[in-house]
């Protein structure tokens, strides 16, 4: 197995599905089932009894993923749950049972390559303070860097005050949160193939969480919480000077927070799945390059196929190329604290 130890190179959004889900989880119509494909390489996903995706074997399978990492350059990957087995919209018991099982497979895929998979779990974080109990177990892993947490838990914002438990949680026990879309709230009727959900709707849903954040002041009550959003934080770089300015002209805005939006968002972390180079320099322009940290999407078809060649492109000084490549990664997974 290639488990070298440099860390040159890491890759915060990457997602993980078991090869299977306990058979305990299976009543009449199994919560989550993962089918093998004849040709051994593929499996489909079926999600309370429908199919929801093909995914290929590197979803699980250690060496599969070692051998795309070092093709492509990662050194490192931060697993983290295909979203769409987060769960938050179920029941707490059964998203527990799910979460439980998901991190466990987590745990097993970091002790086999420690040196270059870590893992972010998930927590059934419609029961805050069932959500804490499995945060502090996930944190005791050493495997473990935090949590992935969804946009929105079952259509409530992540701003809500029930929440606010959780979060000061994640910072005493000092977790890294990735906020990554999944179940939107706000549907808009477009016209076009199912897959502009994803496309069009997420980045807009990723940028509405940011916002929700910084405007409840979830973070500026907790300076130390480090929240990364995927997507390059979806729209949110081109809502800052709206609401920055709104802060300048509303006096409720400015009593709901002290500082303008922009500077509470250039503390937050963002991957840099654009797609784009031009997008990613405005990003860190936006931002600040402390800021941006490589993210792929691996394994998913939807994937960065040469996030390296991206960054490459950008022209950057070698410290400022460092910092996208890993430093940043380092400090939004608090590596230096642990």
């Amino acid at each position: 197995m290639s488990d070298q130890p440099p860390r040159r190179v890491t890759d915060i959004h990457t997602h993980v599905v078991p090869a299977a889900f306990p058979a305990s989880m299976s009543g009449s119509v199994p919560l989550i089932e993962v089918r093998p494909c004849c040709d051994c390489r593929r499996a489909e996903v079926f999600i309370d009894g429908k199919q929801f995706r093909t995914v290929t074997n590197d979803c699980w399978d250690v060496e599969l993923r070692l051998a795309t990492m070092d093709r492509t350059g990662i050194d490192r990957q931060i697993l983290s749950p295909m979203p769409e087995l987060l769960s938050f919209w179920r029941s707490a018991s059964d998203a527990a049972s799910i979460a439980g099982h998901v991190n466990e497979c987590l745990a097993l895929m970091t002790e086999r390559a420690p040196a270059r998979f870590a893992a972010l779990g998930m927590v059934p974080l419609q029961d805050p303070d069932l959500a804490i109990r499995a945060l502090e177990e996930i944190m005791a892993h050493p495997g473990f860097a935090g949590v992935e947490i969804g946009t929105n838990i079952a259509g409530v914002s992540l701003g809500d005050a029930r929440f606010r438990p959780f979060f000061e949680a994640a910072e005493r026990l000092n977790a890294a949160i990735f906020v990554h879309p999944v179940k939107p709230v706000l549907r808009y009727p477009i016209s076009g193939p199912p897959a502009l959900d994803a496309l069009a709707i997420f980045p807009c849903e990723t940028a509405l969480a940011a916002t929700a954040l910084i405007m409840s002041g979830v973070a500026a009550a907790h300076p130390g919480l480090r929240l990364a959003f995927s997507h390059g934080g979806g729209a949110l770089a081109l809502l800052l000077p709206r609401l920055d300015n709104g802060w300048r002209e509303s006096p409720a805005v400015r009593q709901a927070i002290a500082e303008l939006p922009s500077a509470i968002a250039r503390r937050f972390f963002y991957d840099t799945l654009v797609y784009d180079g031009e997008t990613l320099r405005f990003l860190i322009a936006t931002f600040g390059v402390r800021q941006l940290c490589i993210g792929t999407d691996q394994p998913f078809a939807i994937a960065e196929k040469d996030p390296l060649a991206r960054i490459r492109a950008l022209g950057l000084s070698p410290d400022d190329r460092r910092l996208l490549l890993s430093g940043n990664a380092a400090r939004f997974l608090g590596a230096e604290r642990r």
